[in-house]
């Protein structure tokens, strides 16, 4: 404090009150040592002046042993100083990075993964003085991800991921083994563009994206051409697959080859379908789904007149639709039945007599989704029967017939006028 000749008279001091500020930095500076997450910070010359409790358990040195040591020299393996180095001086330049992943070497020499924020630090004025590092141990986490990637390197199942943009970003040994093509020559291509047949790219890109779009498919059924240009038939559970956030980041389809098998039942279809016996099917509602050529030849419906149309209503005879119904039912049920008689009626009204074998029909989980019905037309044998028991009862001369206990069962009008027994006696 001056006089107006400019003599030094005494001093003025202007306060500012801190005690809050105070306050609240030592509330932070706690907040910071007792964080379930290890936190550091360096300096400009990116000499360490930060370091929590939970970095001193997960690293095993003390405050103590790290303050004032450079962090990267004495800290980091020296195949990564170059880049953690680089990360902090992005940080003291105000270029600040998220989820950098980095290693840290333990006091016991262990190296511990570590997924690292690195935010700019700045005094009042806004100059900055450092970097504070808050980190996350993912060393349980890389793990873990290493064995899943093995699993599905190894998985006895052809597994592929694309990205949002459908290009190829895993490829297990499976689908190396079934496709011919190597990882490296499908990493980074089309999926859909460069191995699917081009009828088939619509129908599959549409599964993709429903997938990216967080609606998964179950079973589908898609070709895929290999290296050699052979055709396989895969049946596909696309998933979609999200990082940490839940953020969509792709699909991960899990495959079977079915080639095999439905070039089976291609096969099995061939055979039923020209079978010299009539075979039809139904489904769990009593709607015709397998009708073969020997059926349609019998009946005189075509196939398309009677697919999808219920069975016992459409085909059956008035008094027999309960009993042809309860059959059916049975093998709903899984208790089937052999040589069960019932008539059916053609196309120009003529009854037929069929004797049949209902076989329960299951998908390959075991579940029931029909029944199959394996005919014999016994129209002529019936006839044959009655034109039989009919020559037999007219015959001119007593005729009988017993069972294996003796039993009567065959007495004829000769055999009665001559006895005199009628047959009811």
């Amino acid at each position: 404090r001056r006089d107006e000749q400019g003599n030094v008279i005494g001093v003025v001091g202007i306060g500012q009150d801190i005690t809050g500020r105070l306050a609240q930095e030592r509330e932070y500076t706690r907040l910071i040592d007792l964080a379930n997450a290890p936190i550091f910070g360096v300096d400009t010359l990116g000499r360490v002046n930060v370091w929590n409790q939970c970095a001193m358990r997960l690293v095993g040195y003390s405050s103590e042993e790290v303050m004032g040591k450079n962090l990267v020299q004495q800290f980091i393996t020296p195949e990564h100083r170059a880049r953690v180095q680089s990360v902090i001086d992005q940080a003291l330049a105000g270029e600040e990075t998220a989820n950098f992943e980095f290693p840290l070497i333990t006091k016991a020499g262990a190296r511990i993964e570590v997924l690292l924020n690195a935010t700019t630090r700045r005094d009042e004025q806004g100059s900055i003085i450092g970097v504070v590092g808050i980190g996350q141990d993912i060393t349980g986490r890389l793990a873990q991800e290493r064995e899943y990637t093995r699993l599905i390197d190894t998985a006895n199942a052809p597994i592929f991921g694309v990205d949002t943009q459908g290009r190829v970003n895993v490829w297990n040994q499976c689908a190396v083994r079934l496709s011919g093509y190597p990882s490296e020559e499908v990493m980074g291509h089309s999926l859909v563009k460069e191995f699917i047949r081009m009828e088939h790219q619509e129908k599959v890109q549409g599964v993709l994206d429903q997938a990216l779009h967080g609606e998964e498919t179950a079973n589908f059924d898609f070709p895929l051409m290999t290296k050699g240009k052979n055709r396989l038939e895969v049946l596909l559970n696309a998933t979609t697959r999200r990082d940490e956030q839940g953020n969509i980041i792709g699909v991960v389809g899990i495959g079977q080859d079915i080639t095999a098998r439905l070039a089976q039942e291609r096969e099995y279809s061939k055979l039923i379908d020209s079978a010299n016996a009539p075979i039809f099917g139904v489904d769990t509602q009593g709607k015709v789904t397998v009708w073969n050529q020997c059926a349609m030849q019998l009946v005189g419906y075509s196939s398309e007149e009677v697919m999808s149309k219920n069975l016992v209503k459409e085909f059956i005879t008035d008094e027999y639709k309960t009993a042809v119904q309860a059959v059916l039912d049975m093998a709903l049920h899984g208790e089937e039945t052999a040589n069960f008689e019932f008539p059916l009626m053609t196309k120009a009204g003529v009854r037929l007599d069929v004797l049949l074998n209902a076989t329960t029909r299951r998908d390959e989980q075991g579940n029931v989704i029909g029944v199959v019905g394996i005919g014999q037309d016994i129209t002529g044998r019936l006839a044959q029967e009655r034109e039989y028991t009919r020559l037999i009862d007219l015959a001119n001369a007593p005729i009988f017939g017993v069972d294996t206990l003796g039993r009567v069962n065959v007495w004829n009008q000769c055999a009665m006028r001559l006895v005199g027994y009628s047959s009811e006696e």
